[in-house]
């Protein structure tokens, strides 16, 4: 495979204690923790909120879905987030009052859920001004973890502003199209295609791809 220049790595859905510490030790960039209660993946189904509090890494992404702003704000501080992904429909508007009420150190990261019949993503990413990072993956009716790639050329067709995530599917075998894209991913987004089952890492396999991307 081609090598990937400073290209970062998140890996989202994390649930065990013993695997965090493991991405940790091989320099994961970001490790993603879903507060989506409806995903398989919910971490407070698996870890506290001091668990997640202790972790030390300075990429702790919260990932919440369609959530009042309020629970943002009560975990974000009660987990100790440096970021919040918004993984629904979250509008500008939700996003400006999140923005101001929200710790100014912590980054957010507005997820784009990309379909076959996607014709508006340039109006729907040139407003955002609040935002730090976009994400693209697949739409899926349960908000992401289908193990399925969304179209990437479609990409190539709008400026993108913000550096952004790609997610929805990336695997070892998919992953060098990557270089086909004409504005670069900030970082890659691995979840369902890097798991035993959801939430249960298959670190192996994480470590060959990340070797990959050295």
């Amino acid at each position: 495979m081609k090598q990937f220049e400073n290209l970062k790595l998140k890996v989202c859905g994390l649930t065990k204690p013993d695997q965090i510490q493991e991405l940790i030790s091989l320099n994961v960039d970001f490790l993603g923790f879903i507060f989506y209660e409806k995903s398989p993946r919910y971490v407070l189904n698996h870890l506290t909120f001091n668990q997640i509090s202790d972790i030390s890494h300075h990429g702790k992404v919260g990932v919440f879905v369609n959530e009042r702003i309020s629970k943002i704000l009560e975990v974000s501080e009660k987990a100790k987030l440096n970021y919040i992904q918004l993984h629904g429909d979250e509008d500008e508007n939700y996003i400006c009052e999140l923005r101001e009420k929200l710790n100014s150190e912590i980054k957010l990261i507005k997820v784009f859920r990309i379909s076959e019949a996607e014709m508006d993503l340039k109006s729907k990413i040139k407003n955002l001004k609040s935002i730090d990072y976009f994400l693209f993956d697949t739409d899926s009716k349960s908000f992401g973890g289908t193990g399925k790639t969304f179209n990437w050329e479609m990409l190539n067709k709008i400026e993108i502003p913000n550096p952004y995530f790609l997610s929805g599917g990336i695997s070892q075998e998919n992953a060098n199209a990557i270089h086909h894209l004409k504005q670069q991913p900030f970082a890659l987004d691995i979840n369902s295609k890097f798991e035993i089952e959801p939430g249960n890492k298959d670190l192996e396999k994480i470590k060959n791809f990340l070797s990959s991307l050295i």
